[in-house]
């Protein structure tokens, strides 16, 4: 196993969801910790909290605020790590937005918004930390897709298309890589139970109540508690699986998509309106 105990791991979107259940799991196997994310706050809080429940009181927790959509804040960010850690041993690419809205609702500004933190913001860490995991004996680089890196549901092309640039990106990556001692883990979570249908942006051309509806029908298949998927993920890192599926509902669509790559949606969309 790829031991965690004492390595050094970033991880942005730190301050709530999966982001902060991967990184309370890395610190109770004793791993140190650069938490990024843009809400100091709840950043804060979070911090606090992991320090707190993970039962290891010698991993060090260094809070950074960061926008990963901002390309000059993203590449001075190693140096804020390095100067709170000795190095880096696994970059986790967690931080996402959601935009609901077909692709004939959803205006340019907001399509580019939301690339370029879910895809651009994954892009961008991985070049500046990419010497950083070099240098290390052993590194992993964990990026997050998601289920909808696997199917590409209507009503949220955007995210999709986010979402399967995360997986393409990650799995040329991985090729690139083989043979040096970088791995790299893409990770598809299924419905977790996380706030980022409430915080989804909403296009001008989807109305207010049009969008609470689609909220409420997309929150009700979130279930999964986020230190569950946490602990699913951190579990994959240490046993160096080239690809995470967390949860049993992205599982059985995974199947479904490699059994009928084309029809899938006719089966799920139908079950979805019963």
């Amino acid at each position: 196993m790829f031991k965690l105990e004492g390595r050094t791991a970033v991880v942005t979107g730190a301050a709530s969801g999966i982001g902060r259940a991967i990184a309370l799991s890395l610190a109770k196997r004793g791993c140190h910790l650069a938490l990024a994310d843009i809400d100091d706050a709840a950043l804060e809080r979070a911090a606090a909290d992991i320090a707190a429940h993970s039962g290891a009181s010698d991993v060090r927790i260094s809070r950074h605020h960061l926008d990963v959509a901002d390309a000059a804040a993203v590449a001075g960010f190693p140096e804020q790590v390095t100067a709170a850690h000795a190095g880096v041993d696994v970059l986790v690419n967690n931080a996402g937005v959601a935009l609901g809205g077909t692709f004939q609702q959803i205006g340019m500004a907001d399509f580019e918004w939301l690339f370029a933190i879910n895809f651009w913001g994954v892009v961008r860490m991985t070049r500046a930390f990419l010497p950083l995991l070099h240098e290390s004996d052993e590194a992993r680089l964990v990026n997050l897709s998601s289920l909808f890196g696997l199917i590409a549901p209507p009503g949220n092309s955007a995210y999709v298309a986010s979402k399967f640039a995360v997986r393409g990106f990650s799995e040329s990556l991985r090729h690139e890589l083989a043979g040096t001692r970088i791995g790299v883990t893409v990770v598809h979570p299924g419905g977790v139970a996380t706030a980022i249908a409430k915080n989804a942006r909403v296009p001008k051309g989807v109305s207010p109540a049009m969008a609470a509806e689609k909220r409420k029908a997309f929150e009700a298949h979130l279930r999964m508690k986020p230190e569950v998927a946490g602990e699913t993920i951190v579990r994959g890192v240490e046993n160096r699986r080239p690809r995470v599926i967390v949860g049993s509902d992205a599982k059985v669509v995974a199947v479904l998509e490699r059994l009928m790559p084309v029809g899938y949606w006719n089966l799920i969309g139908r079950g979805l309106k019963t």
